[in-house]
Parts: structure tokens; C-alpha cells; sequence
């Protein structure tokens, strides 16, 4: 399928799902990062969920890096040229809603992109080749391209993997993991 054809399968799927359904996913997928070996790194950059969206809820995966005693980095979207300023989360750190209904930090100590070790990058769906597809702003995509290459991507979705996307661009990176509730893809 093409992306675009994606981004409507994939929304029409979350918003049929129940806050209950969400919720039992969400926990379910921050169990299985446990699996994964990535935790001896220090900065970690976490999107927060977006509820309207029917986003994975990334509060159980704040209270894992917290208990883990990681640098946590949020970040704030800039929709004139679609980048992230990313901010290292502090107990000082205050949030606002954007236009958009996206929990932003106001400020902070801002964390350069090639500082970051792991992204959790939210999206609608993904491939078995680690292709994703986002909500067509390419945030993510200016995010993970000035990233160091040795960051690693994680992906949180719902669903399972498309066999493939059809209109892959070079630009593209691929994850490097993608976590559901089912399973955890390596790529």
C-alpha cells in the first residue's frame, strides 16, 4: 500500500480502539522495550502522546526511563520548517498544548539532536523492512536524519507490520526496532 492509503487505514483502526484497549497496549508494549537491549545508553527522546490521536500512551515508558534514572528529552514541533527543539525533562519542566493538541515543554535546557542515543518514534504504521509512515510533516524524519547514525529508532505501534510500503523515498530512515503489543520486530 501507499503511504497515503496508510495514514487512512491506520487512523480509522486507532480511533475505533477503546480507551481501555489503549491503555492495556500501552502497557503491554512498555513491558516488551524491557526485552530490548537498550538500556545502557543516557539521553532518550520520548514523544508524548497526542490523545485525540489514540496515540500509544507513553506515560508507562516515562515511568520505566525515570525508574532507570535516564535523560529524558521532549520535544516542541516547529510547523514552520517541521523540525523538533528538543528539551531535557526536568522537575522544573512546564508543558502547554500546542495548536495542535501536542503536550510541548515551554522551555528548558535544550539537548542538541546528535546528544540523543534512542528515539521512540510514534507512527500509523511500518513494514518488515522498517519503513514507517507518519502523519506526513516529516518531523521524525528531520529529527532521526540529524541524529548520530548509531541512534537507535524504535518504533510503538498497535498494530503489526504491512509486508511492505510502497513509496519508500531515500530520505527515509528505517527503525531499527518496532514494538507492538504482539511482538517486538528487529530490522
Amino acid at each position: 500500500m501507499k503511504k497515503v492509503d496508510l495514514r487512512k487505514k491506520y487512523k480509522s483502526l486507532r480511533h475505533i480502539l477503546t480507551q481501555d484497549q489503549i491503555e492495556d497496549y500501552s502497557i503491554t508494549i512498555a513491558n516488551q522495550l524491557l526485552t530490548l537491549a537498550i538500556w545502557s545508553h543516557s539521553f532518550y527522546h520520548l514523544f508524548l502522546t497526542i490523545t485525540d490521536q489514540h496515540e500509544v500512551n507513553t506515560d508507562y515508558i516515562l515511568n520505566i526511563l525515570s525508574g532507570k534514572d535516564k535523560n529524558i528529552v521532549v520535544s516542541k514541533s516547529n510547523f514552520t520548517n517541521n523540525t523538533l527543539t528538543n528539551y531535557l525533562l526536568t522537575d522544573a519542566t512546564t508543558f502547554k498544548l500546542s495548536d495542535y493538541n501536542i503536550p510541548e515543554p515551554i522551555d528548558g535546557i535544550e539537548i542538541l539532536n546528535h546528544n540523543i542515543d534512542v528515539v521512540f518514534v510514534p507512527l500509523l504504521a511500518f513494514d518488515l523492512k522498517g519503513h514507517r509512515v507518519g502523519y506526513g510533516k516529516g518531523f521524525y524524519d528531520n529529527l532521526l536524519a540529524s541524529c548520530k547514525p548509531e541512534t537507535i529508532k524504535v518504533g510503538l505501534s498497535f498494530f503489526d507490520a504491512e509486508t511492505e510500503i510502497e513509496d519508500v523515498f531515500s530520505g527515509d530512515i528505517p527503525l531499527d526496532y518496532c514494538v507492538t503489543p504482539k511482538q517486538v520486530y528487529k530490522f
